[in-house]
């Protein structure tokens, strides 16, 4: 499960990464994207303006976070070949991932926790997916935009 969460994270952040970059071309607003990310994720959650007041800002500390430590994982991954790696180099590279990993894990707990607070369990357990669902619905409206384009 873990693995799974993990994979589905780096995913999301290469998902961002990668519209952010073709969209620069495009006239990429990142404030718009944001903009568009609360009002999607708020409407699926069903947030009360109260809620979303008091959610908004633990949910983008955790996801700045997250993002920083993806970003610091995919850097022990050069992009060179591998295998020219040392045996020490690839030890300390793997040691570092699982540190970062425990990490993103006891962040993901602290902030469960603080969410609890201000939405449900059940709409905790949703947001991964309405993340992914938001992710999704970007890329797929990329696409048609280049094969419009095209």
């Amino acid at each position: 499960m873990k693995k799974l969460h993990l994979l589905l994270s780096i995913f999301l952040l290469t998902a961002i990464a990668t519209f952010a970059q073709r969209g620069e071309s495009r006239d990429f607003d990142p404030e718009r994207l944001q903009a568009a990310r609360i009002a999607f994720i708020t409407s699926r959650l069903e947030l009360s303006p109260d809620q979303a007041e008091k959610f908004w800002p633990i949910y983008n500390e955790y996801t700045e976070s997250r993002e920083a430590n993806l970003k610091e994982m995919v850097a022990l991954y050069p992009k060179q070949d591998q295998q020219a790696l040392s045996e020490q180099e690839a030890k300390n590279a793997l040691e570092k991932r699982f540190r970062i990993q425990r990490k993103m894990i006891d962040e993901e707990e602290k902030f469960v926790k603080e969410v609890a607070q201000v939405i449900s369990y059940p709409q905790v357990m949703k947001l991964n997916g309405i993340a992914r669902d938001f992710t999704r619905m970007i890329y797929q409206r990329n696409r048609q935009r280049r094969s419009s384009d095209n």
